[in-house]
């Protein structure tokens, strides 16, 4: 099997695919309050476009792929789509990124799918009116609801937070204390310029160390070993049931290991975050091209991706880094 592996000997095991650009929820930090001005429909793949660059990409080597948006559940079909590709007998792992507000009537649908294993729910407080003010929409009863849902199920759960100065710094080591008796992830995110506008103006740089050294004044916590491909670094506090990690997004020092590309939901290939997009799939796709091409197309595309964000992002050639993360794929 041919593989797909980048100039620096990394081997691609992980795509991250946006299934729409829509969103029911306007989080301050992926969007600005009016929202974004979304593509027309027949500019989006199609769940058959989708799942054909997924089957050519197993047989390229990558066993997990996750599923985001915008917000996919707001996409029609977006479960019969997950059961189209679980039917891919080369993927291991079918993740999905969620804000919970739609999730709750499709629990046990997605429950008897084997092949979807983690959700990751992003609720960036746990005080309804903070939440409200973030997501500038009146939705946490059911996003919470959602989450002792989810915890209860078969499927792993993880918390998105996003650290944000000035909003919810204080309510770090509340998010911890879910980890004592519940057997759920927490993963704090470091605030990145994808919002719409770019990188805003901040009072404290809420980074790794500093997210650490704040779980540290109130818990005696100890890392967990993790793959070296993995996102963030974890760890836990002793006794309690789950676990704890920090993504070093904006900082970026998870580079070096990393085996992910990503398809925005209207075909573009990113290799990473924080470049501009390498190649329009959808348009290849549109214009004839085969299975074998798309294969060929991917071989060589991989060969660009940079050896990190900050080489990604000086090498872009449409501005500054300011799009929305709707747009992008969260």
């Amino acid at each position: 099997m041919q593989q797909l592996i980048d100039s620096f000997g990394r081997q691609i095991t992980y795509v991250r695919l946006a299934v729409t650009d829509r969103c029911n929820l306007r989080c301050q930090y992926c969007m600005p309050a009016h929202g974004i001005d979304i593509v027309p429909r027949k500019e989006l793949l199609t769940y058959k476009e989708m799942y054909r660059i997924i089957r050519v990409l197993t047989e390229l080597g990558v066993t997990k792929v996750r599923l985001t948006g915008g917000e996919p559940f707001v996409r029609k079909d977006f479960v019969n789509f997950l059961e189209m590709l679980s039917f891919n007998d080369l993927l291991n792992t079918i993740n999905i990124t969620t804000n919970g507000a739609l999730i709750k009537k499709h629990i046990k649908s997605i429950e008897g799918l084997k092949k979807v294993k983690n959700i990751n729910l992003s609720i960036d407080s746990l005080y309804e009116d903070k939440f409200n003010q973030i997501t500038r929409r009146n939705v946490f009863s059911e996003v919470y609801s959602a989450l002792e849902l989810l915890e209860k199920s078969s499927l792993n759960l993880k918390l998105n937070v996003v650290v944000q100065s000035g909003f919810n710094t204080n309510e770090i080591n509340d998010f911890v204390k879910l980890t004592e008796d519940k057997n759920i992830v927490v993963r704090f995110i470091e605030e990145m310029p994808f919002n719409g506008s770019g990188q805003r103006e901040i009072g404290e740089n809420w980074n790794l160390k500093r997210i650490l050294e704040e779980i540290q004044s109130e818990f005696k916590i100890y890392e967990v070993p993790t793959k070296k491909s993995s996102t963030s670094r974890n760890f836990q506090v002793e006794n309690f049931k789950g676990s704890v990690g920090i993504i070093p997004a904006f900082t970026r020092t998870i580079c070096n290991d990393c085996n992910r590309i990503r398809i925005t939901s209207t075909g573009m290939l990113k290799n990473c975050l924080f470049d501009d997009g390498v190649f329009s799939i959808r348009d290849f796709i549109r214009k004839g091209a085969s299975n074998n091409d798309l294969k060929q197309l991917f071989l060589s595309l991989v060969k660009q991706k940079p050896k990190n964000g900050f080489i990604a992002e000086a090498n872009r050639t449409n501005g500054n880094v300011s799009e929305s993360m709707s747009t992008i794929g969260g």
